[in-house]
């Protein structure tokens, strides 16, 4: 814990709470003409603030303008660059030999893998981007004065640009795109201007992307058993139906994130976490989320602890007649677990049993790539955006987190699907991802000055109620999941968890990115894990340390948490509560609110 987080836990616990005032719609009244402009700014820059941009820019050149020093050895870098590609190109020509493709490229990169790359003049073009590539990340490190977010923004936006030249994204630089138009005598480009032409219908008339149909919400996703127990104007609270003839004593609360649907976690039924949960003999009770709407504007972030996760974990321990629960907690839903578990303790509300983070930050200091686009500058435009609407629309949010995965997410496809002429088939997650929604503009403006950009949870000035929180009353067990790949939640931040409770943490890491990490079930071999227990009071450990000791395990880490789970329940298992008996019994599963 960090020593200001103990000063929020301690002296500033009875600091005065000022009102938050964040995007509210009178708010939105100051400066409406310049708010007004500022939002088509926004627009016209895909959401992004060109300001912040300029910032990093500015901060960037001038420094390095007053280091000659470190300018003339990138200098020196490039020269070696552009000498060796010259090398390598009339070597290639004089001996008529071949390269090994993609030979300096990342381990994620698979671009250049085809052996096609490794042909004249195919190789000089990888080659050639591969070099801007490293020619961009050399001129952007090791200057000293300018501050390292703004030089991590301008190598991102170095990457995004460079991305959108490289030779794969033109039918006359791609190798493998010449060998199928020739063989296929240009059907292949042909269909690719009719997949092309198809996505454009669709992304203007809102419908979605092909093949998503075949996934619909209580067809064939989401089709776990259950009622809604419990409706109100932000939540509708699910009730599985046992399968198992006991179950365990408390139940299980789950809390997704509002970003997405609640659905990624009851897709189908081999790789739905709430189906295997309730085949294992957990009473499991899912939190639904309502699509916001211009009406929902002013809903902030601690309405979604006082709207859906209190009444959330009432009604699930009404209904199963017990005093505690495990609380459950993915992404966004996590982070609100954790803050909602903390208010609890500091409160002496004593209902929980345990705690679990999937892919969940406590901690956002160094938040990712994503943490890149939020800064003073960044947020106002999104402020300004969301005047109108009142709401942050669902394309902006899934835009952002496609770019932070460009290769494989916009460009890899584009080439398959408009080059190649080959429609990618659509998966349960993809079909899921596409099922966007929005985001209230009060809870969205303070979700990130807050905790993004002010980490107030981690530095003690968080008000959830009329006080202050503090991670570090948590005592409650805590079992906590990072995924190797993620580029939402760094598993490095959400191992950050480990420092700033009181509690035993079990933390897991497996291999997967923030989707497919965390539904893993089993049966899968292409799954592994990491999993180790720090007890409370243990020195702190570095997260390379922590990879580096503990072993890996193979298979999915659910059977892990469900032994967890029981571990850490109390009591004899018992008869199943009646699932959605009586008035309360609403709709079935998997409610309205998912199909909004």
């Amino acid at each position: 814990m960090t020593v200001q987080g103990k000063v929020g836990a301690t002296q500033m616990r009875h600091a005065p709470v000022e009102p938050a005032g964040i995007a509210t719609s009178a708010a939105f009244d100051e400066n409406p003409a310049d708010r007004l402009l500022h939002a088509a700014i926004g627009n016209l820059c895909w959401g992004f603030s060109p300001i912040g941009l300029a910032e990093a820019w500015m901060d960037w050149a001038m420094h390095l303008a007053i280091s000659p020093a470190r300018g003339a050895e990138i200098g020196a870098s490039w020269t070696r660059e552009a000498g060796r590609l010259a090398a390598l190109n009339i070597s290639m020509l004089l001996n008529s030999r071949e390269c090994e493709p993609g030979n300096h490229s990342l381990p994620q990169d698979r671009r250049f893998r085809s052996l096609s790359w490794g042909r004249w003049p195919f190789a000089i073009f990888a080659e050639s981007l591969l070099a801007l590539e490293r020619g961009v990340d050399e001129a952007t490190r090791d200057i000293h004065g300018p501050s390292e977010h703004h030089l991590a923004l301008l190598r991102f936006v170095g990457r995004q640009l460079l991305d959108c030249m490289a030779p794969s994204n033109s039918p006359l630089t791609n190798p493998e795109v010449l060998e199928a138009t020739v063989q296929s005598r240009g059907a292949n480009l042909l269909a690719g201007a009719g997949i092309a032409l198809d996505d454009w219908r669709r992304l203007a008339t809102g419908t979605p992307p092909a093949g998503a149909d075949a996934f619909r919400p209580g067809e064939t996703v989401a089709r776990t058993r259950g009622r809604v127990i419990l409706q109100n104007r932000l939540v509708e609270v699910i009730q599985y139906e046992p399968t198992t003839e006991l179950v365990q004593p408390q139940p299980v609360v789950i809390v997704p994130a509002w970003i997405m649907k609640y659905y990624v976690l009851d897709l189908q039924p081999h790789n739905s976490l709430v189906k295997h949960l309730v085949d294992e003999g957990f009473t499991v009770y899912m939190i639904s989320w309502k699509n916001p709407d211009e009406s929902d504007r002013d809903l902030r972030l601690d309405d979604y602890r006082t709207l859906g996760v209190l009444p959330a974990l009432a009604t699930a321990l009404e209904a199963s007649n017990a005093r505690r629960a495990h609380l459950v907690g993915y992404c966004i839903g996590g982070t609100l677990a954790a803050i909602t578990a903390a208010a609890m303790a500091r409160d002496a509300d004593n209902r929980l049993q345990s705690l679990t983070l999937l892919a969940a930050q406590t901690d956002f200091r160094e938040a990712g790539e994503l943490s890149l686009f939020i800064n003073d500058s960044q947020i106002s435009i999104l402020e300004d955006m969301m005047l109108e609407r009142g709401v942050l629309d669902a394309s902006r949010m899934a835009g952002t987190f496609h770019l932070l995965r460009s290769n494989d997410l916009i460009w890899s496809r584009m080439i398959h699907q408009y080059l190649l002429g080959e429609r990618e088939p659509v998966g349960d997650i993809a079909a899921w991802a596409a099922d966007a929604t929005r985001m209230p503009a009060a809870m969205h403006s303070e979700y990130l000055r807050k905790l993004y950009l002010n980490n107030d949870l981690v530095e003690g000035r968080l008000a959830v109620g009329s006080d202050l929180v503090s991670l570090h009353d948590i005592h409650v067990p805590i079992f906590a999941v990072g995924t190797e790949w993620d580029h939402v939640a760094p598993w490095r931040s959400v191992f950050k968890v480990h420092g700033l409770t009181q509690s035993e943490v079990t933390f897991v890491l497996t291999n997967g990115g923030h989707n497919q990490g965390i539904v893993s079930p089993p049966g899968r071999t292409d799954r592994h894990f990491r999993v180790a227990t720090s007890r409370p009071q243990a020195p702190h450990l570095e997260p390379e340390h922590w990879l580096r000791d503990v072993a890996v395990q193979n298979g999915s880490w659910w059977p892990f948490w469900f032994a967890w789970l029981t571990q850490h329940g109390q009591g004899e298992r018992r008869e199943p509560p009646v699932s959605g008996r009586g008035p309360q019994a609403l709709v079935r599963a998997p409610g309205r609110y998912v199909l909004g």
